[in-house]
């Protein structure tokens, strides 16, 4: 019998990824998406990649009678990661109501619903945004936690709290918190990758579609950081290293590995690499010559964020193994495949 895992927002960019390893680890998976921001025909890339075709319930997290009917049709669900949530750092700006609703209200009902359905294990997706800008790098888990500079930012910080304070409370169940960095790249399959809907809020996506003509020029945010060439430096990993971080840290949950009920964890590289060493690198893994020009800065943006992922390589057993130039390759071939499809 397959342990069950509920994956919410598993039709999204990191969910489908994560869907894949933990079918190929051997676990069952049911997604729950309301295909607001992801297309149902990730759930075929989904089976074409692994032979198996995950449950899949249309369905918004924030809807507590529509999630309780989905647990009495999926009995035995034994684990969940929590991705469903609304994600732009503009935006949230703009529409701060929808995204505290969106992200905080879908928490609260999965955790009021997990003891009822004897769920025992909690992922939740969470993000380097919690550090603000890091008084040492590389930052590791012991890091102050700064004000949030965007109500997004702010959502994962309060989300955090949620779970810690519910867990202190006594919560019969286990959860692990993992603060990514900066996810990149495609599956090397090209049959799942990132397919934002409209202008691509994430630096790859708008590289991928200059360089294949979709948008006419790539916009640097700023070249007068305090960075060895000026403009900003993030921790860039693999997505399918990260999706294999989740399924590590279920395993460690569910069979009894947990040290403490709530563990945290970085989730990145180690290594920092700035926005023009990226084009850089993605023009010479592609031989394909980018489009752009260096604009002013953008309101909210860190100047410079890596990981010390020691703690996550040591406790998880977990390390991001993917090359820069991999990753890249497979944003780009999934650029190719789309344009292939008719998609762009």
């Amino acid at each position: 019998m397959k342990t069950k895992i509920l994956v919410t927002g598993g039709a999204g960019y990191i969910g489908s990824h994560t869907t894949v390893e933990l079918q190929n680890a051997g676990y069952e998976v049911v997604i729950v998406d309301n295909l607001s921001n992801s297309n149902a025909e990730v759930i075929d890339g989904i089976e074409r990649i692994t032979g198996i075709r995950p449950v899949f319930e249309k369905l918004d997290c924030n809807d507590m009678e529509g999630m309780k009917a989905m647990f009495e049709r999926n009995k035995g669900i034994k684990g969940i990661i929590h991705f469903a949530a609304s994600k732009a750092v503009g935006e949230s700006v703009q529409k701060p109501l929808l995204y505290y609703r969106n992200n905080i209200v879908s928490l609260l009902n999965i955790m009021d619903l997990m003891p009822q359905y004897g769920v025992e294990a909690l992922v939740f997706s969470s993000s380097c945004t919690v550090y603000g800008q890091p008084d040492i790098l590389p930052v590791d888990e012991n890091a102050p936690i700064k004000p949030a500079l965007s109500p997004y930012g702010n959502t994962k910080q309060i989300n955090e709290e949620i779970i810690r304070d519910a867990i202190y409370a006594g919560a019969p169940y286990k959860s692990i918190v993992l603060r990514y960095f900066n996810p990149i790249g495609a599956h090397a399959t090209a049959e799942i990758g990132e397919l934002p809907i409209g202008v691509p809020q994430n630096l790859i996506p708008f590289v991928t579609q200059t360089a294949i003509g979709v948008r006419e020029q790539l916009s640097v945010f700023g070249d007068d950081y305090d960075t060895p060439d000026g403009s900003c430096i993030r921790d860039y990993i693999s997505v399918v290293d990260l999706a294999k971080a989740h399924v590590v840290s279920l395993d460690r949950m569910l069979t009894g590995k947990s040290k403490a009920n709530l563990e945290t964890f970085n989730v990145g590289t180690g290594r920092g690499l700035s926005v023009l060493e990226l084009i850089n690198a993605f023009e010479k893994t592609t031989g394909v010559k980018l489009n752009y020009k260096i604009v002013g800065r953008r309101e909210g943006d860190i100047e410079k964020v890596w990981a010390n992922p020691d703690y996550a390589n040591n406790e998880l057993g977990w390390t991001a193994k993917e090359t820069i130039e991999d990753t890249l390759a497979s944003a780009w071939k999934w650029q190719l495949k789309l344009r292939e499809r008719g998609i762009m």
